[in-house]
């Protein structure tokens, strides 16, 4: 078998494991599956990915690209795009939580803790940059005179928010709580209490 026609098999099974999340949930994610969709006997995923999780960690790496390239394009420059960095982070937060809630297999899938702790995801060339993107809106738009935390720490503090709403939305539990259908007054707080109200970014 030709270099490019292992790669190519690799790359087809991934795009199967992708497939099969988004259709079906990161439940479904069994290796037989996979090859099956992939049309490959049910051995040959492990001829490429010695262990369930390096396969896995290959789709919620699928994953974390397409996350960043929505964020891309919807910063990209252009007659609609934001305006400062607060409009910057305004949209950023949509598109994570647009992400969070369309691709909820996905989702599910790039924050397991066994794919996180085990190292295999490379996290610092997929969602490190994102995060450093977050950190420098976030020193661009937070008011003076703040208080006095790193870029960093507002920016962690604000996607842990972010990712608890998505999260419990997903759950049905904040739409309870909140006693609204409506995910807009959520993300307004939750901008305003990291970088307080609207109209004090520099």
């Amino acid at each position: 078998m030709t270099e490019e026609t292992e790669a190519g098999l690799r790359g087809r099974l991934i795009d199967a494991g992708v497939e099969l999340v988004h259709a079906e949930g990161a439940q479904a994610l069994s290796l037989r599956e996979i090859a099956r969709r992939a049309g490959v006997s049910h051995g040959a995923p492990r001829r490429y990915f010695p262990t369930h999780l390096d396969l896995l960690s290959a789709i919620a790496h699928e994953g974390f690209v397409e996350l960043a390239d929505r964020v891309t394009a919807a910063l990209a420059a252009g007659p609609d795009a934001p305006e400062g960095p607060r409009a910057e982070l305004d949209v950023l937060a949509r598109v994570y939580l647009d992400f969070a809630l369309g691709r909820r297999g996905m989702y599910e899938l790039m924050f397991r803790h066994d794919l996180l702790e085990s190292g295999r995801l490379g996290l610092r060339e997929t969602s490190l940059p994102l995060f450093d993107l977050l950190a420098r809106l976030v020193a661009r738009a937070r008011p003076e005179p703040g208080p006095a935390l790193e870029p960093a720490v507002v920016a962690a503090a604000l996607w842990a928010n972010l990712h608890g709403i998505a999260q419990l939305w997903g759950w049905g539990s904040l739409q309870l709580a909140a006693r609204t259908d409506d995910v807009e007054p959520l993300l307004r707080a939750v901008l305003d209490a990291h970088l307080g109200p609207e109209g004090g970014a520099r």
